[in-house]
């Protein structure tokens, strides 16, 4: 089984979004530079020195920004592969839409030090990510 390893919600005000989830919940909340998209990390549970967290079946996640256009606007999952192409070829043949990186749907994204990354869309309409460690 290839297990859902990551979140992703969007912010229309990441600086609101942190507090209220580090208030409410105690998350840690990082926001990253221009060089990772102004992502705002999302620590829920505690890591190890792998950034895998500690306690099995929990999840990290963050927040990009949001977007008024489908699937730019809604939460999503990431879903742990070991081969990137290989999920593609199987999304594809079970019914599914890829729909790329960030730079489109030819494209894939490296997230340094994290993988490879790309979109898809299932039958039912969900986007979803799939992620490839690095």
């Amino acid at each position: 089984m290839n297990p859902v390893v990551h979140f992703e919600m969007p912010a229309k005000d990441k600086k609101r979004a942190s507090d209220f989830y580090s208030s409410t919940f105690g998350w840690q909340m990082t926001l990253m530079g221009p060089e990772m998209g102004n992502y705002l990390m999302a620590a829920t549970t505690e890591t190890g020195e792998n950034r895998m967290p500690k306690t099995p079946g929990a999840i990290n996640g963050g927040f990009f920004d949001y977007q008024d256009r489908e699937g730019f606007n809604m939460p999503h999952l990431v879903i742990s592969v070991d081969n990137l192409e290989e999920a593609m070829e199987r999304v594809q043949a079970s019914g599914g839409k890829i729909l790329g990186g960030s730079k489109g749907p030819d494209t894939i994204d490296d997230i340094p030090g994290v993988g490879r990354y790309v979109s898809f869309e299932d039958p039912e309409g969900n986007h979803v990510g799939m992620l490839q460690a690095a």
